[in-house]
């Protein structure tokens, strides 16, 4: 993981212009994005609104734009809500390259390392460049259809977290053969498969008995969902992989991004899926350590409960 510290810059030079991201639909969260829109006013920063956040949230007076015109004109995004909410910034944002930073108004919050009551604090921090910046690379998922020569994408989309193929609405398993870099790895009767960046190592493929990656690890987990075979276990490839998964016959299925886009899959349909060539950039607090998250997320260390 590579992080550098921003020294000696003005705030003006620094970031000029904020998106504010705010998707839950909570008192709560409508109060932090009003009052971060109007701290940043007062330090004189340039403040916009993404359009659905204006509708659930507000706040009046500042500028609604959609996620391409943040791409366009925002020095960093600001998301105030769960980690769903960064995965959703991210995706859009993407593209044009605008840093991210959480401020956690969900659950867990595994990307959203700004707490709710310190907000201002650590936004003043960003400001004045006290910061740590990471990179955390995407997954391409194509899904072609028609086979051999007929082939042809049907669908393409992004993932931070995870690609997963499933049985849909299907109360049975369903069947598949994975190849990485062309070569045969398995068929697979199992409920689905997560395949995993870093970044979703924490996420649904954990609750699979994936591994966990650290961020900085290049690679790709690949983990069975409710496997019929006791062998099948998840595997971590290389982040330069091509992962090919062809659903067999009789099947059906469905292929999801990050848990908000889906595709309904037919029988014979290639799901594709490899490193992005794009990649977000996460903003985090001076005294933001990877393993200490982990720590307070997942309970390690903690003494024992008496019930």
């Amino acid at each position: 993981m590579r992080h550098f510290v921003v020294k000696s810059l003005s705030m003006n030079s620094l970031f000029r212009t904020i998106a504010l991201i705010g998707k839950y639909k909570s008192p709560e969260t409508a109060e932090s994005v009003r009052t971060l829109a109007e701290f940043l006013k007062g330090r004189g920063i340039g403040v916009l609104v993404e359009e659905g956040t204006a509708a659930l949230a507000g706040p009046d007076g500042f500028p609604v734009v959609a996620y391409a015109d943040i791409g366009k004109r925002a020095d960093l995004a600001v998301v105030l809500g769960g980690d769903g909410s960064m995965l959703a910034a991210a995706r859009q944002l993407a593209a044009s390259d605008v840093p991210l930073v959480g401020v956690n108004q969900g659950r867990l919050g595994f990307m959203t390392d700004l707490a709710r009551g310190t907000m201002l604090d650590s936004v003043a921090d960003l400001l004045e460049g006290k910061f740590k910046s990471e990179r955390r690379f995407l997954l391409d998922a194509t899904v072609r259809r028609g086979g051999n020569e007929n082939e042809h994408v049907i669908f393409s989309t992004q993932a931070l977290n995870d690609v997963v193929v499933n049985k849909g609405d299907l109360g049975r398993m369903i069947e598949f053969a994975v190849s990485i870099d062309g070569e045969f790895l398995y068929t697979q009767r199992s409920d689905g498969l997560i395949i995993a960046t870093p970044t979703g190592s924490t996420a649904y493929a954990l609750s699979a008995n994936g591994p966990i990656l650290h961020p900085s690890v290049p690679g790709i987990a690949l983990v069975p969902l409710c496997p019929h075979a006791l062998s099948n276990r998840p595997i971590t490839v290389s982040d330069e992989s091509h992962i090919d998964i062809v659903l067999h016959a009789p099947h059906r299925a469905r292929v999801h991004a990050d848990g908000q886009e889906k595709f309904e899959l037919e029988e014979g349909d290639r799901v594709s899926v490899a490193r992005s060539a794009r990649s977000i950039r996460l903003l985090h607090p001076l005294n933001y350590s990877y393993f200490a998250m982990l720590r307070e997320k997942l309970h390690w260390s903690e003494s024992p409960r008496l019930y």
